[in-house]
């Protein structure tokens, strides 16, 4: 398929399409700039829509980060992390017991130019942020993101009154006082509302271009950001620019805790972001070729070195460090915690591996029973990881260390669950149902290398168990359209946190989220009456008590398998200048800096 921008041009319509890429009137005129400084980056899977209420992949929410403003976003160097004013004049005025918000928008952000808008100048207002949040209550978007305001948001029940969803109906929970100030109310205190307006998905989407393009504008991303959309060749490489019209954003900083921090803040410290005139990112699926990638000079840095060939880059074992031709090179290495889960989900829908009814039950404890992270984390992580025994990653408000997950590897036990709900082996050693029919799993998988030999590790897992398993591999994208739509029966995935708090990995696990971030369509009362109580609850024993018993209901219903947290290799080459991976943030691409001179003599 191909997809055109549509750009004005005086009063002409100007639109190039060659092979599927896209080619806008800003990335023609840069192009001929040869002197200027290009990030080069890789993203490990395929883009899926551009659109801030609908995307959830890593890709996509890596790109609309740059492109798209939330009201507030992440100091770069600050930790523990902390929120600033983004396109704010000043952090947001809280009131009324924590549960009015106050945001006054500075006046002078501008959207990148568009044919949705007519020829004319665009400025952001309150009634962006206003339209942006209500979209994500539109039933037709089944947004990812409603969780962090449906619910909350006083008086929102009206926007689907009657069964119809009325972006256009006024509700108390929010408010564009005027042109430059947005209040809103909530129905009780939230400790981590300001968080989830740092998260792109509350980034302004302009009502013209929504309307324009409908359900195809995921494919034409037009924000406020500092970069804005140049070349789009789709699952293949982007081209992000620097936007020309971006207000006047200076870096400013305290001095860090390292010498590290110390040279970031003494590069950037008065100087206008982003640094660098382009960003230009390519889709990178195969792991080898990422690892390649890096060493041959294609790409910048490397974020989370890919396990199984950890070996190409470092000296792994107890502390894994640089091969020393590497650090010959000036490659530098940081090794960080990531706030990531990696999980099987299973689909609580499906008529074999669903239900909770204790055979159910049995058969998807039985699959946990198989998973050995032990051996995982060694062969296939190369001690790049740490076991989860929740859904919750060290660093994460919410998260017990002491914690240990009943669900521990053990064949026999799984075998001898399978064999007590009637799960009989046949002659040829595999089992039926209880009710004799066959038992065959499907298992959506990524079509990759890494993907392929997920799949060969649970085909493994299940002969141990007798149970007849196939795979179905397909892409990213197209395995989060078939799961929204409740047709994937289970399959691995993994979670980067939105914002710091237990709270956005417990959601996933929410009823209410079902088709949404809730894939596992997990729909337990007792469970959801303990994340509701949670998210009235600020960080503390009480709220502690509560995820423990989420999880253990969790590990009792088993929707999900929690497999590992990451432990991210970070390398860099030494003309990139000014890297740090943040906590939150998918990209730190409007920090970066590249010595053109210091790389052409690296060649």
């Amino acid at each position: 398929m191909i997809f055109c921008r549509l750009i004005p041009v005086k009063t002409a319509l100007l639109c190039l399409a060659l092979s599927g890429l896209v080619v806008t009137q800003a990335a023609l005129a840069a192009g001929t700039d040869k002197e200027s400084r290009t990030l080069h980056v890789m993203l490990t899977t395929q883009e899926a829509a551009l659109d801030p209420a609908v995307a959830s992949d890593l890709a996509s929410l890596s790109i609309n980060e740059n492109i798209f403003d939330p009201m507030l976003r992440y100091d770069y160097l600050a930790r523990p992390v902390k929120l600033m004013p983004n396109t704010l004049a000043a952090m947001p005025e809280i009131s009324d017991s924590g549960k009015t918000y106050t945001m006054r928008i500075q006046p002078g952000s501008f959207f990148t130019p568009d044919a949705a808008f007519k020829g004319k100048q665009r400025e952001l207002t309150a009634q962006d942020y206003l339209y942006s949040i209500k979209r994500l209550y539109d039933p037709a978007l089944k947004s990812p993101w409603l969780f962090m305001f449906e619910g909350k948001l006083l008086g929102d029940e009206k926007l689907k009154a009657g069964g119809k969803f009325d972006i256009d109906q006024a509700i108390e929970g929010i408010q564009a006082v005027d042109r430059y100030t947005l209040r809103i109310r909530l129905k009780a205190p939230d400790t981590n509302f300001l968080f989830q307006l740092a998260t792109s998905a509350t980034g302004a989407v302009a009502r013209e271009v929504a309307e324009t393009y409908g359900d195809q504008v995921g494919s034409h991303p037009v924000g406020t950001g500092p970069f804005m959309m140049g070349k789009w060749q789709r699952s293949f490489q982007i081209e992000l620019l620097a936007n020309p019209g971006y207000r006047n954003v200076v870096f400013s900083s305290v001095a860090g805790k390292d010498a590290r921090d110390n040279q970031i803040v003494s590069d950037l410290q008065g100087k206008r972001l982003p640094r660098v005139d382009r960003v230009e990112i390519r889709i990178m699926e195969e792991a080898q070729s990422q690892v390649l990638g890096f060493l041959n000079n294609e790409f910048d840095y490397l974020e989370q070195v890919p396990p199984p060939l950890a070996e190409m880059v470092l000296v792994t074992g107890v502390s894994p460090h640089l091969k020393p031709e590497l650090q010959k090179k000036g490659v530098q290495l940081d090794l960080f915690s990531t706030l990531q889960t990696y999980y099987v989900w299973m689909n609580m829908d499906d008529p074999v591996i669903g239900g909770y009814t204790p055979d159910k039950i049995a058969l998807r404890r039985a699959i946990a029973l198989s998973y050995n992270s032990k051996e995982d984390i060694s062969l296939m992580e190369r001690g790049l990881a740490i076991a989860a025994q929740t859904p919750l990653p060290p660093n994460v408000l919410g998260y017990d260390p002491a914690y240990r997950s009943p669900l521990a590897y053990d064949i026999r036990l799984a075998n001898a669950l399978l064999d007590k709900f009637g799960y009989k082996r046949a002659a040829d050693g595999y089992r039926s149902l209880p009710d004799g029919q066959p038992l065959s799993l499907v298992m959506h998988s990524l079509a990759s290398t890494k993907g392929r030999l997920r799949d060969e590790t649970w085909r493994k897992n299940l002969d141990a168990l007798g149970i007849r398993i196939s795979f179905k591999s397909d892409k990213n994208s197209e395995i989060l359209k078939a799961a929204r739509l409740g047709k994937v029966q289970m399959t691995e995935a993994n979670w980067i946190a939105d914002f710091p708090d237990g709270e956005n990995f417990y959601q996933l696990l929410y009823g209410p989220n079902s088709g949404r971030a809730n894939y596992a369509r997990f729909n337990l009362p007792a469970f959801n009456q303990l994340y509701e109580k949670s998210r009235t609850l600020s960080d503390s024993p009480e709220r502690q008590r509560l995820y423990h018993d989420m999880a253990q209901l969790m590990h009792a219903y088993t929707p999900w398998i929690v497999r590992i947290h990451p432990l991210s290799a970070d390398v860099w080459h030494p003309w990139l200048k000014d890297y740090k991976r943040h906590p939150v943030d998918f990209t730190t691409w409007r920090y970066l800096d590249v010595d053109n001179a210091a790389k052409a003599q690296a060649k």
